[in-house]
């Protein structure tokens, strides 16, 4: 059985992590993706974290699966042989996923002219076309100032660079409608997505900007609580931290049997005048509830509270630190079907996502590593543009293109 996306091509120009993101996200389906840098390596190649040798434990995590040349991108030749790739013929090659701007040899009307057909899909920082990165972005969005400890009058920025994240999916989808619609069609297009347009989307998407604009009010910070139901963190009699969630009344249910806190529960709704089975009202009672929580969790150890917790069927998550996931945590072992044991090169054996789908009718296969700089670029000319061992020793010789070190 071959993976749902094989013989798709797609052509990757990108840095950092949206464009890498939807490429390998597309990659790790079977797409055929190509990605080119400058010869030596584009922005993100030393990206950290690194290894103690120097070498990107970012780029190699985010380019799994995919082809690599290097190609001297500020010479006219090596542009246009980039070019020639990009719309190279075949029913399911002319795709373009990039971040770079679109504009000169790079312009949806240049490379149009090449093929009619083309898909090119462009993230774009601001819908005008502005710089804007997830750093900025996030900001922007609100979600700073509702993050962070009660009572906090500074903004906190999350490290999860969850905008780049969603772009890249958001990307990936677009790319994917937009050759189903070629496929109907005939048609090729060119497809934006703004990192700000995504991160305001999910604002408005959550309810957030309607609340804001019905309200005028602005939503505090409240720390690690949930916002709108039952969620709060507690220390564990051994040191550690758990997180314990009850939004629904069956995660409620099983939070308050496990604890052994049901017996107080009419008292607090009396003294609060409220009603635990609705969410909302367990937010507004949180405090209270927390109070009888607190104790049981205190005195118990995170191995015993894992035994309680998921015998009792409770909704809850340890904090951990990466060190701790990787070490501690099955989930982020080869016990989980997503993860494989690989050899990346340039750092090791190390333990590697496939794809998180998870398709019925088809065998997760060990996913593949990230390459070498320039690994594929003789393979890429030969296969793509049908290039002779001679022509391609011709472009080496000129320095148009280069090869893996």
């Amino acid at each position: 059985m071959t993976p749902v996306l094989t013989g798709l091509r797609i052509i990757e120009g990108s840095a950092f992590v949206a464009a890498p993101l939807g490429g390998m996200t597309l990659a790790q389906m079977g797409a055929d993706v190509i990605r080119f840098d400058a010869i030596g390596g584009g922005l993100d190649f030393n990206r950290w974290p690194v290894t103690d040798e120097g070498t990107s434990l970012f780029w190699a995590g985010l380019n799994k699966g995919k082809k690599s040349i290097q190609v001297d991108l500020r010479n006219p030749e090596g542009r246009d042989l980039v070019a020639d790739i990009i719309t190279a013929p075949g029913p399911e090659a002319g795709i373009f996923l990039s971040n770079f701007p679109e504009g000169g040899w790079l312009s949806d009307a240049s490379l149009r002219a090449r093929r009619e057909d083309l898909i090119y899909v462009n993230i774009i920082g601001n819908p005008d076309e502005s710089t804007a990165v997830d750093y900025t972005v996030n900001p922007s969005s609100g979600f700073a100032f509702a993050t962070g400890p009660t009572g906090s009058q500074i903004p906190t920025n999350h490290v999860l660079p969850a905008w780049d994240t969603a772009t890249g999916l958001t990307a990936a989808v677009g790319l994917l409608a937009a050759e189903r619609h070629r496929t109907r069609t005939g048609e090729g297009q060119l497809v934006k997505v703004s990192l700000t347009d995504v991160a305001f989307a999910m604002v408005a998407n959550l309810g957030y900007m309607a609340q804001a604009q019905l309200t005028h009010a602005d939503r505090a910070q409240i720390g690690n609580d949930l916002y709108g139901a039952f969620g709060r963190d507690f220390p564990t009699r051994d040191g550690r931290r758990v997180m314990v969630v009850a939004i629904s009344l069956k995660q409620w249910q099983s939070l308050a049997d496990a604890t052994g806190i049901t017996p107080h529960l009419s008292s607090i709704e009396a003294a609060l005048e409220v009603d635990l089975r609705k969410e909302g009202d367990r937010f507004e009672a949180r405090e209270a509830i927390a109070a009888y929580v607190a104790p049981f969790i205190a005195r118990h150890t995170l191995d015993e509270l894992r035994t309680i917790f998921d015998d009792a069927g409770v909704c809850w998550g340890p904090y951990q630190t990466f060190t701790q996931l990787v070490t501690e945590d099955p989930r982020a072992s080869v016990a989980n079907p997503m993860f494989s044991k690989i050899d990346q090169p340039g750092v090791g054996r190390v333990t590697v996502p496939g794809s998180p789908l998870a398709f019925g009718a088809i065998p997760r296969e060990t996913p593949a590593p990230a390459p070498k700089l320039g690994q594929h670029t003789e393979q890429v000319l030969a296969e793509v543009l049908g290039m002779s061992p001679h022509d391609i020793g011709i472009l080496h010789d000129k320095g148009i293109v280069a090869s893996a070190v």
